[in-house]
């Protein structure tokens, strides 16, 4: 009713001043009979009350339609009313529906083949990197020390960028299975081991006696992988420790923390440490932070149905847990496997 009355304000507006023009022609012209001037305007006005109420009446769900916003992209098609209005738009926007699904069927398409040739791309990278490590895993001397740490830096950066492009199809490539926490933790900090020399930090793990969850292991263990980096990098001082705590919290959820030694992060920096490419006051001082490192453990552990939460105290160190809360994308797929 609102929408119908600011559009015919208008149309009223002139209708009084043409009222009042025909009444001061009148008088002007000699006539006296003001009950025969109020007459003729009161049937005027009630011509026009009528006919605004039928045009309200046969578009009342016009309007209506136009006031309400569409809850889906399926809703937009216009007003089922019949009327030329009516139909006229509606035949609009369901010819701009038509176009704009057009273009987002053929962006959608491009952002396809753009994955899958960084796909292509970071498997064809990684192929030079594994017959280079080849080449001089057997070399010993500072400069052969020097291009494994860049290989290995360059192998972190290339699955960085597979993994980020692969978040959009995430559900396609995961794989849900019950896994020993302690066996996953071993097996990722061993594959860091010589990150671990280069910075002479230590790992320390001390995860509960047979505690499993159900997690991707692949997925999980590039997480990890990214705390671990951030540990080390931020971590200046040698002989310190990178702990790796596995334990069930009072819920019952398995929970594994892992907690440096390192500069820690500044509190006004902490609710935005999971945020693409933020790399706060530490990225400033460390230039190899790159800002996606906790965003894509905080974008791969929701996923997976966990949960990722952190602590920090400038420094003292930051603690990251990981709490395997068995819903989620995961615990899906694992009841469908079930089925």
């Amino acid at each position: 009713m609102k929408l119908f009355l600011q559009e015919q304000t208008p149309l009223i507006i002139i209708y009084l001043a043409q009222l009042l023009i025909i009444s001061l022609v009148y008088r002007l012209d000699g006539g006296s009979a003001v009950e025969v001037s109020l007459y003729a305007a009161l049937l005027s006005t009630c011509l026009l009350a009528a006919y605004l109420a039928y045009r309200y009446i046969s578009n009342r769900t016009f309007y209506e339609r136009l006031q309400t916003p569409p809850g889906t992209l399926n809703e937009s098609g216009g007003p089922a009313q019949s009327s030329p209005l009516a139909d006229s738009l509606r035949n609009l926007l369901t010819r701009q529906f038509q176009l704009y699904q057009n273009d987002l069927h053929s962006y959608r398409h491009k952002l396809e083949e753009h994955i899958h040739f960084i796909n292509q791309w970071v498997h064809s990278m990684k192929t030079p990197l594994s017959v280079i490590h080849l080449i001089i895993q057997d070399k010993d001397g500072p400069p052969f020390t020097a291009i494994s740490d860049e290989l290995d830096r360059l192998k972190k950066g290339l699955d960085t960028v597979l993994y980020t492009a692969r978040l959009d199809t995430f559900e396609h490539d995961f794989y849900v299975e019950q896994l020993k926490l302690e066996e996953v933790v071993r097996s990722v900090t061993s594959e860091q081991k010589r990150l671990f020399i280069r910075k002479r930090v230590f790992p320390a793990i001390s995860i509960e006696s047979g505690l499993t969850i159900t997690s991707d292991e692949k997925w999980l263990g590039f997480v990890l992988t990214q705390l671990i980096t951030n540990a080390l990098r931020y971590t200046v001082e040698e002989g310190r420790f990178v702990h790796f705590h596995g334990y069930t919290a009072a819920q019952g959820q398995a929970v594994l923390e892992v907690r440096d030694e390192g500069v820690g992060i500044p509190p006004g920096d902490l609710p935005r440490v999971f945020d693409a490419y933020f790399t706060g006051v530490n990225g400033r001082t460390f230039q190899e932070s790159t800002g996606m490192g906790l965003y894509l453990v905080k974008q791969i552990c929701g996923k997976l149905g966990h949960r990722a939460e952190i602590s920090s105290e400038a420094g003292q160190g930051t603690a990251v847990r990981i709490i395997f809360s068995g819903s989620g994308a995961a615990g899906s797929a694992e009841s469908a496997a079930q089925q």
